[in-house]
């Protein structure tokens, strides 16, 4: 059996306090699961059937976990408890008793595609104008009407007197009539049903409440009015209900978690017992009081303080730099430095950063630098689906004959060309031995195509445009035409979601990349830029290793701890977001912020760096921001503040850039020197293999040090792209350069 010494005295206490409520406030890194498993364990010693206790976790990893401990510590006892997530749990009740609210126990289950097309169906049989009502908003608002246990009727009676509500309420009504003609619930159902199975058969409510006599909930700070609705009904009998959670760390609001369930936790039930687990065993002190004191700023919150037994440790760093760019070369530099030094591996660190937009950089830099990196809760910036959109366009308008680049955008926005007519386009250019594009312009020619071919032309006309424009027009002025011609940004904005403006952000940061190829660049064109692009976007993810740098949101980090976290873009208007910043309930929205930056702040366990940019790049346009007023809130001696003044720092870049020119000039003259006045041929011999490869880091006689971005093999001698570190990107053919691998 289970173990209870090495608990300190606020988790024994939760793990013996078995009868009546019980709300225990566990803080970052306090060891909560630690609790609710010897809980399970001290329930099970105490006489209780394992089949009577509910264990409830907001994700499947979280749960496996619990299960596995619960396992370790019991035995073969602790199979028959419960241990499921919110869906799964209601999901096992409906099977059984749904048929009692007219459904078939054999229900499907619909993902978000399914929803989908259950939504364009509704809005055709409703005639919905799908470019005021976006379907992804009406699936949104019809999500947030569940959480908050609003069913159509109820919908439509408070949208009296407002048209648009009137409009999704009705959407809502025939989207509802939709699934249960096909016998399926979506997610959000699962939950309203199970409620609504409890409220309408009091029998049903009562055979589970006799069989969870013992009740507990995991992250309860995340639960939403719904899932709060059914936990109360299920322990409203033996009230024997545990809530574990930390309103500190309540960051899903816009998934539509309430934090007044846990703050008003005492009001439900005033007989509650509530133990403060404070004791922290992840992070040093001062990055514990660092957290602590920027916590203290918001006002709807639990009072609670973390301390540790680990020593005080480093201060937190905090660097301001001139822009992102050093930003990223600061980070990715204190990366390698730890692992040169043998103080860490790379998955010992993560990076942290408010909005996935921001990956962009240093991904870039980390690739250059050859350290493995993976990207958690999102994917390559290169490979999400408005970029690789958007540089489909541009593909196109740089060789027409990438078929696939010419497909993917066809119908981006959509044009109404038919799958038939595409196909006949595809046998016309087989036929004929052109490109596919190449048959798209001659598509009043192709045979059987009618109106298809009227469908083509706005497509091929656009194409064309932009082709004659690209003579004169830079990288720049070509994605702003396309996003403005085809309406691609329009589009995204009318949507008005969480995803639409992530994505919005994701294409800003692409005007970012874009702007500065073309304002850096030697001779910038549109072939150089994809070429560059695509140099980054390819490299990643070729082999996974387990040992890898991890680039995270705020919001993925959850849950997750590094010896090494760096937190970036701590700026105003990023983090703090404008949009908290502006909105008409900005002290909510702030408070959720400042508790997304104590998340981000207890993630690290030895040392936190958090950065910030004097200026950054946003939506194509340099912004000046000033630091986060979360750095601010940080006392002096919790922090280590090394920002130089931008004097300073102009200064010593002109500095660096003139010792790097000198540098370059007598390496030019050691070399003249070496081989004075000689003029005969020198003719390249071919090597058999080269001692280097790609991401290899190699030194030049007069560019220096620098890395190997790809080798072409030529009939005569082999072509190498090498970024060297103060001379920029440079092609050089390997017999004469003589390379040296350094390493």
């Amino acid at each position: 059996m289970a173990s209870y010494d090495l608990l300190n005295p606020e988790q024994k206490e939760a793990v013996l306090h078995t009868e009546g409520p019980l709300l225990i406030l566990a803080g970052a890194g306090s060891g909560k699961t630690r609790v609710l498993t010897h809980r399970v364990a001290y329930l099970i010693e105490q006489g209780v059937n394992p089949y009577q206790i509910l264990a409830i976790t907001f994700t499947n990893k979280a749960a496996g976990e619990m299960r596995e401990r619960v396992d370790r510590l019991v035995g073969d006892g602790g199979t028959s408890v419960w241990v499921s997530t919110f869906h799964s749990t209601c999901v096992r009740i409906l099977r059984r008793f749904i048929d009692r609210l007219g459904y078939d126990t054999s229900f499907s289950i619909y993902d978000t595609d399914d929803q989908k097309s259950v939504m364009k169906e509704v809005c055709k049989r409703l005639q919905i104008d799908t470019k005021i009502y976006k379907e992804r908003m009406l699936l949104s608002a019809i999500s947030k009407a569940k959480d908050e246990l609003v069913n159509p009727v109820e919908m439509q009676l408070s949208a009296e007197g407002d048209y648009h509500r009137q409009k999704i309420a009705a959407v809502y009504q025939e989207y509802q009539t939709q699934l249960r003609k096909n016998n399926a619930l979506d997610f959000d159902d699962l939950i309203m049903k199970t409620v609504e199975l409890f409220q309408n058969c009091p029998e049903v409510l009562e055979n589970y409440q006799e069989r969870f006599r013992y009740i507990m909930v995991d992250e309860y700070q995340d639960t939403n009015t719904a899932q709060f609705k059914l936990v109360s009904l299920l322990a409203s009998k033996y009230r024997n209900l545990c809530v574990v959670g930390d309103d500190d760390q309540s960051i899903y609001r816009f998934r539509g978690a309430n934090i007044g369930n846990i703050l008003n936790f005492e009001d439900v039930f005033p007989d509650a017992k509530v133990i403060k687990l404070e004791q922290n065993y992840r992070s040093t002190s001062n990055i514990l009081n660092a957290a602590n004191e920027v916590i203290h700023h918001n006002k709807g919150r639990k009072d609670k303080r973390l301390w540790t037994d680990n020593g005080e440790g480093a201060p937190v760093h905090f660097r301001q730099f001139q822009n992102a760019f050093e930003e990223a070369e600061h980070v990715v530099g204190n990366i390698t430095s730890h692992i040169q030094k043998g103080e860490a591996g790379y998955k010992d660190h993560a990076i942290l950063y408010r909005t996935n937009a921001q990956s962009r950089l240093f991904e870039e830099k980390m690739i250059y630098a050859n350290i493995p990196y993976k990207i958690i809760g999102g994917v390559n910036f290169y490979a999400r689906k408005e970029i690789k959109d958007l540089l489909a366009y541009l593909k196109t308008i740089d060789n027409g004959r990438d078929e696939i680049a010419v497909r993917r955008i066809i119908n981006v926005p959509k044009r109404g060309i038919g799958a038939t007519t595409l196909t006949r386009v595809s046998d016309y250019a087989g036929a004929y031995d052109i490109s596919f594009y190449d048959a798209l312009l001659r598509a009043e020619e192709i045979p059987g195509l009618g109106r298809g071919s009227a469908k083509i032309l706005p497509f091929t006309v656009l194409i064309q445009s932009l082709r004659a424009k690209q003579e004169h027009a830079t990288v720049t002025e070509l994605l702003e035409t396309i996003l403005e011609e085809t309406g691609y940004r329009k589009e995204l904005e009318l949507e008005g979601t969480e995803e639409a403006e992530a994505r919005l952000e994701n294409i800003d940061e692409l005007i970012n990349k874009v702007k500065d190829y073309d304002e850096n660049a030697e001779e910038p064109s549109l072939g150089g830029f994809l070429e560059e692009v695509a140099l980054v976007a390819d490299i990643d993810n070729l082999e996974e290793d387990s040992d890898h740098v991890v680039l995270m949101t705020l919001h993925s980090a959850k849950g997750l701890e590094f010896p090494y976290v760096y937190m970036v873009g701590m700026e105003e208007g990023l983090f703090p977001s404008f949009m908290s910043i502006v909105s008409d309930d900005a002290a909510e929205e702030i408070e959720e912020e400042r508790r997304l930056c104590y998340v981000g702040i207890t993630r690290a366990k030895k040392e936190l760096t958090m950065t910030a940019a004097r200026q950054r790049m946003l939506r194509g346009e340099v912004q000046y921001n000033t630091v986060s007023r979360f750095i601010k809130e940080i006392p002096d001696e919790y922090l280590e503040n090394k920002s130089e003044s931008p004097a300073q720092r102009a200064r010593e870049a002109k500095e660096q850039r003139i010792n790097q020119r000198k540098e370059a000039q007598l390496a030019a003259r050691r070399s003249l020197r070496a081989k004075p006045f000689e003029t005969k041929q020198v003719t390249a011999v071919k090597a058999d293999k080269l001692e280097y490869g790609v991401g290899d880091r190699v030194k030049h006689l007069r560019f220096g040090e620098g890395t190997v971005l790809e080798i072409i093999e030529g009939s005569r001698d082999y072509e190498v792209k090498v970024s060297f570190d103060s001379a920029g990107v440079k092609k050089l053919f390997a017999s004469f350069a003589k390379l040296k691998k350094v390493y």
